[in-house]
């Protein structure tokens, strides 16, 4: 293995930079569009979307996959630049001189050497630069301890996929096997490991002697931070009251309404247990407050809420369900004050002021903490008591994010009309035609059976 190290380790960072980079590109698509689909999205329990989209796609709204463009492509440069083989070779033993080749002997009456053939050197030495193996496997070595890191990360996120979420992700398995190869690869050709931290300060300095080699480092380290700082967010903070509801602007045709309602009808219903109180549609969104994604559908949702609840009154229930992604209330995540906010929702319905709470909290949610919460309460619903109230409004919403996990719900928005399974986010006019489509067919009083 050791004698195509440097090949198989190029490979495979090759691999696992061309699978980050088609991650990063199905974020970027999902951010464009919602109703984008990936080449990976094969199934229900096999889809790159609906892992990239969880809770545990993102870290502070960066995608995953940026960690892993950023390792991979340092990985590579260690591979091409860092082992590159030498021209020259170590001299093994004294070497026997060649046919016409003149051999120095001492005189044995001055104890001077003889002068040689231009161009003949020491036998046995080996002129030019000093050989590589010793550095290329030093080098083998901290891509070896990158590597270490790098499987610490695929083995949660792996755990993370096929057992919390019991989804699989193609691209994400790809990048797996490489961190996996790349592992095993540069252990079995590291050498000196215990002495690399002595070793890290003089081989950094010799790096950035070589113009190719500081060249390359600068041009990693510029697009690794532009990569973290410029990739799109999932939804820019903005005031959400001062934005309008606007009704949808695109408009479908018949074939299109068509083949939407063909594909409705043929999902299966899920029977939720949430009472429709004489609805003939019930729109179940599954939430969390600090979900940017959630954010966008209720600014692009409730102009069509509005449409339905004043031209069809009673005849449409929305019914807001709390996902919220943080451990003290569901099964980990990222959001440190979703659960604070789900209970001041709860709080605030109270006293008839749920709607004016999730405004706020939507409009807020670049700076949700706790006390933040607390605040937002006190001004939007007069609740002053918020943390004696706290632990037993919490019991609800766990109630609520135990029916999700049942549920297997991956992400946030996740919607269900008429117990039909909405994985993300749909264009507010196929939002509007499914409502519309699950009116006309309901026949009577209650919610289509499921």
């Amino acid at each position: 293995m050791k004698t195509h190290a440097r090949t198989l380790i190029i490979v495979l960072a090759s691999l696992g930079l061309a699978a980050s980079v088609y991650s990063l590109y199905v974020h970027y698509q999902i951010l464009a569009d919602p109703s984008y689909t990936s080449i990976c999205d094969i199934s229900e329990t096999v889809s790159c979307e609906a892992v990239m989209t969880s809770r545990f796609g993102s870290v502070f709204g960066v995608p995953v996959a940026a960690g892993g463009a950023i390792w991979s492509a340092l990985v590579l440069l260690l591979g091409v630049v860092g082992m590159r083989p030498s021209t020259l070779r170590p001299a093994q033993g004294r070497p026997e001189p060649s046919r016409g080749t003149t051999v120095a002997r001492p005189s044995p009456t001055l104890g001077v050497t003889p002068s040689m053939p231009k161009g003949q050197g020491v036998p046995g030495r080996v002129e030019g630069p000093p050989p590589r193996s010793e550095e290329a496997g030093r080098v083998a070595g901290y891509i070896f301890v990158l590597s270490t890191i790098g499987l610490a990360g695929v083995l949660y996120l792996g755990y993370a996929s096929f057992f919390i979420l019991r989804q699989m992700c193609p691209v994400c398995v790809t990048m797996y096997v490489a961190v996996i190869g790349l592992f095993v690869v540069s252990g079995a050709a590291a050498s000196g490991l215990t002495a690399l931290p002595a070793q890290l300060g003089r081989d950094m300095r010799a790096a950035l002697a070589s113009p190719i080699a500081a060249t390359l480092a600068a041009v990693w380290v510029v697009a690794s931070v532009s990569l973290v700082a410029f990739f799109p967010r999932e939804g820019a903070p903005a005031d959400v009251a001062s934005e309008p509801a606007a009704a949808p602007t695109e408009t479908l045709g018949a074939d299109e309404i068509a083949q939407f309602t063909a594909w409705m009808d043929a999902q299966p219903r899920v029977d939720l247990g949430v009472p429709a109180n004489g609805a003939r549609v019930v729109v179940v969104k599954f939430n969390d407050y600090q979900c940017p994604a959630c954010r966008q559908a209720y600014l692009a949702y409730r102009s069509i809420q509005q449409k339905y609840e004043s031209g069809s009154p009673g005849q449409v229930a929305f019914v807001s369900l709390d996902y919220p992604l943080e451990a003290e209330c569901n099964q980990g995540g990222i959001h440190a004050s979703a659960c604070e906010a789900a209970v001041a929702v709860r709080l605030a319905r109270a006293k008839n002021r749920a709607p004016e709470m999730e405004e706020w909290l939507f409009a807020n949610q670049d700076t949700l903490t706790r006390d933040r919460v607390k605040e937002g309460l006190t001004e939007i619903a007069q609740v002053t008591d918020f943390d004696a109230r706290y632990t037993e409004t919490l019991g609800a919403v766990r109630a609520d994010a135990q029916l999700g996990q049942k549920l297997q719900i991956t992400g946030t928005p996740t919607f269900f009309i008429n117990g039909i399974r909405i994985g993300s986010t749909l264009r507010p006019a196929y939002f509007d035609a499914a409502i519309a489509h699950e009116l006309k067919k309901a026949s009577g009083p209650g919610p289509q059976a499921p």
